[in-house]
Order: structure tokens, then C-alpha cells, then sequence
């Protein structure tokens, strides 16, 4: 469906008199301390999360799937629900693809259409973790049963490798500049195969896909402590992607995850040791209460992204750190929300926690750690997260032609309803 500017505004204009009173008082108290908040709103709109294309569907648990009307079922379809996201909430203006769950079947067709509505193409995801009905992502008719770059036939890893080259290939055709490589690869039972034998068959593995990306690309390896393996996962951590990105070379980088993590991992602890490396290299945004749950972002731990971009705004902000622009993504996959309700309170969020970030004065931090006053740094840390930035958030929306209120506006225009008017009731998603 198409979206006009002026349906927006028209919305936009019942809000507005409260936003301009809320937006206002609140810049007047920032000015106090010293903050302006012109300045923040600006940085808020240059931050952009890419949609993931698998997002845009319900997805799917290991028991089942509940489909929702009027899901993308091409992948044509899934750019027109990114180019609604962009206009809505002005926080995305990137697709990424995930090969062969959305295999183009016009790449200069599709990358037209990405153009004429001003959308990029973000990271290209491979997937070798499953055999896919089509065989697309399985030149040689091999099966990824007991692993992908690992496997102990070096038929298996050609094929593993092969596919992703294509989907580099597919990414050149887009204006791509990022292929991330996720391993299911691991054992389920103990002796199953060598731990040593199986990291080195990865990293060699991944040093031939790295010998295609070309130079303006980057390389990002996902680390995931366990699922679909039980027992042992070739990357399985921050430490075992950082020694695959060393050992391949400089423009392989590691990627976050944030559900990808073991209960009460101090997941900003990881994101300092990476850019103190230079070589983080993009997140995938999600929530999590156990591990791995692809929950929508900050619903469970708003305090613990609030941290992580911390240490990002640290990075975005100063010239200390010297790591590569990052790759912000979202990655999400549950069967209860409308899809693009959760996609937009996930943006949502990631603003938010920028914000809050952005107010911390790092002077002021800085002395009470150096003081080792911890009640102190506390309290800094606190009065920035407790303050009530969304006015911040939606004036940045506001002022880049989004809504006010992107989920309001959603609903209030019928969105889901003509989605469901052109695709019907029984569309189902590609992929999970």
C-alpha cells in the first residue's frame, strides 16, 4: 500500500499542540544542564536501523506458526512494507535480505524499485543452517544436517561457500555492501566431532568467502552460544568470533546479536571489547528473558540497551576508538504482534535508548570514576535513563516527515486492513 505525506501530517496535526508543549518544557530543562536538544534530535535522525526481511511475517518456534493477514509474500512485497516503515517512522531506510528466504528474481528490477522510494540494500544473510526445499542454497545437492563450513566433507563446505558468494554476487547487483555469515554449525552430542578440527575448517572456510567480498565490503561473523546444536556450537561467543575475524583479516568483522547471548551476559562489556579491538562491526536488535528469544527490542531490558549504547555513543561520539562504521540491524522472528507494530516499537526503542544515552554528561561520569564514587556514577547514569526523552524521539520523526506516533497512525489509517484488501487473508511470509 502507499502512504502520502499529507495522510501523515493530517494525523500529525491532532498531536501536535501537546508534542510542541512537551517538546519544548522538556528542551527548556535540557538547557539548564547544558544539553541542547536540537542537537540530539538531529544525531536521532541520522542513526537508520535496517529492516530485516524476515521481520516482516510472523516467524515461526520449532512447534509451530500462526501466519498474519496480509503477510509479504514476495519479496517485491516485503519492500513495500519497508518503504511504509520508512514512511511512518523515518528510522529505516534499509532492507536486508536473507538468501534464499527472498531471492530476487530481478535483482535491476528490484533495486529500481529500492531507488524510486529511496531505499538502500543493508547486509546480505546467507543461510546455510537448513536445506531448503528449492536447493537454492545448495549447489552441489548436499545435505547441512551435521554442519555447513564445518562439515567433515569438503563437499558439504565447497557447496556452504559457493552459496555464499552468490549471495555476495546478489549483493553487488543490489548495492549491498555487507555479507553476515550466522553458523548453525556445532554438535548436539559429546564426541561428536573435534572442536579444534571444526573452528580451523570454519576459519579457513570463511577465508575463502573473504578472498570474494570486494574491497568497499565487509565480512560480519554472528556468534550464537547454542541452538540448533546442543552441545557445542563452532562460534559460540564473543572470543570465538573475534579470533575468526582476526584470523580471516581486516575487514572481517563481528556482529552482536543481543539475544545471542547466555543469561546475564554483560553484553556492554562485549561491545567495549570489540570496539577497543576495531572490530565490531554491526548488531542485530532483539530482547531476550532466556536466550535467543527474538523478542521486540527493549521489552524486557531497556536498562541493559540503555547501557549498551553507552558504549556505542562513546564510540559515535569521540575519537578514541578506532573501529569501521557500523551495520545497525534489527532481527526478530515470534508469532503474536502484527510484524510491523513490533518492527516500529522496535525502532522506537533503539531511539529511545540513543537518547537517553546522549544526555549523559561524560565529564561528570568520568570524574566520579575517577573519584571510585560508584553512588555517584549511579546516579548519572540513572537521571539520564529516568529522563522522558520521547518527546526527543518524535520530534525527530516529526521534523524528517515521519508521524508522531507511528503505531497510532498505523492503526488510525488502516494499514494492516488494505494490506490484507491487496493480499488477502491466507499470504503467508517467505522464510521462518
Amino acid at each position: 500500500m502507499q502512504l502520502q505525506q499529507d495522510q501523515i501530517e493530517d494525523f500529525n496535526n491532532k498531536l501536535n499542540d501537546q508534542h510542541t508543549s512537551d517538546f519544548n518544557a522538556l528542551a527548556e530543562n535540557l538547557s539548564k544542564k547544558g544539553i541542547n536538544a536540537d542537537s540530539i534530535v538531529n544525531k536521532l535522525t541520522e542513526l537508520q536501523v535496517a529492516t530485516p526481511s524476515w521481520a516482516l511475517g510472523t516467524g515461526g518456534t520449532r512447534f509451530g506458526r500462526f501466519p498474519f493477514a496480509g503477510e509479504p509474500s514476495t519479496i517485491d512485497q516485503k519492500l513495500e512494507d519497508t518503504i511504509l516503515l520508512k514512511n511512518l517512522t523515518r528510522n529505516t531506510s534499509s532492507i536486508s535480505l536473507h538468501i534464499p528466504w527472498d531471492y530476487p528474481k530481478d535483482t535491476l528490477a528490484l533495486k529500481q524499485m529500492a531507488d524510486e522510494n529511496g531505499i538502500l540494500f543493508d547486509a546480505i544473510n546467507s543461510n546455510t543452517f537448513q536445506d531448503t526445499s528449492d536447493h537454492k542454497n545448495a549447489c552441489n545437492n548436499k545435505s547441512y544436517k551435521f554442519g555447513s563450513l564445518c562439515h567433515s566433507d569438503a563437499e558439504v563446505r565447497d557447496q556452504a561457500i559457493k552459496h555464499n558468494i552468490e549471495c555476495i554476487r546478489m549483493g553487488e547487483e543490489l548495492g549491498s555492501k555487507a555479507l553476515t555469515v550466522w553458523l548453525a554449525d556445532g554438535t548436539t552430542f559429546p564426541g561428536q566431532a573435534n572442536f579444534r578440527r571444526q573452528f580451523q575448517r570454519v576459519v579457513d572456510s570463511v577465508k575463502e568467502i573473504y578472498k570474494e567480498i570486494p574491497e568497499d565490503w565487509k565480512l560480519l561473523v554472528e556468534h550464537k552460544p547454542f541452538e540448533p546444536a546442543f552441545y557445542s556450537s563452532v562460534n559460540n561467543d564473543w572470543g570465538s568470533s573475534l579470533l575468526i575475524a582476526n584470523s580471516v583479516g581486516e575487514r572481517c568483522l563481528t556482529l552482536v546479536d543481543l539475544g545471542h547471548h547466555l543469561p546475564n551476559t554483560n553484553i556492554e562489556q562485549v561491545v567495549s571489547r570489540m570496539l577497543m579491538q576495531g572490530k565490531l562491526g554491526g548488531f542485530h536488535f532483539n530482547d531476550s528473558k532466556y536466550a535467543d528469544d527474538d523478542l521486540t527490542v527493549g521489552c524486557l531490558k531497556p536498562y541493559q540497551l540503555f547501557l549498551i549504547f553507552l558504549e556505542l555513543v562513546e564510540f559515535l561520539e569521540g575519537d578514541e576508538i578506532n573501529n569501521p562504521p557500523l551495520a545497525w540491524m534489527i532481527d526478530a522472528s515470534h508469532n503474536l504482534k502484527d510484524p510491523m507494530e513490533d518492527i516500529i516499537q522496535s525502532l522506537d526503542a533503539i531511539s529511545i535508548a540513543h537518547a537517553q544515552a546522549l544526555l549523559l554528561n561524560r565529564g561528570e561520569l568520568e570524574t566520579a570514576q575517577d573519584l571510585n564514587d560508584p553512588a555517584l556514577c549511579q546516579e548519572l547514569l540513572q537521571d539520564a535513563y529516568r529522563t522522558d526523552v520521547r518527546p526527543l524521539v518524535k520530534e525527530s520523526r516529526k521534523r524528517s516527515g515521519g508521524a508522531l506516533n507511528p503505531i497510532a497512525a498505523y492503526r488510525e489509517l488502516g494499514c494492516r486492513q488494505k494490506l490484507i484488501e491487496e493480499r488477502g487473508l491466507q499470504a503467508v511470509v517467505t522464510g521462518l
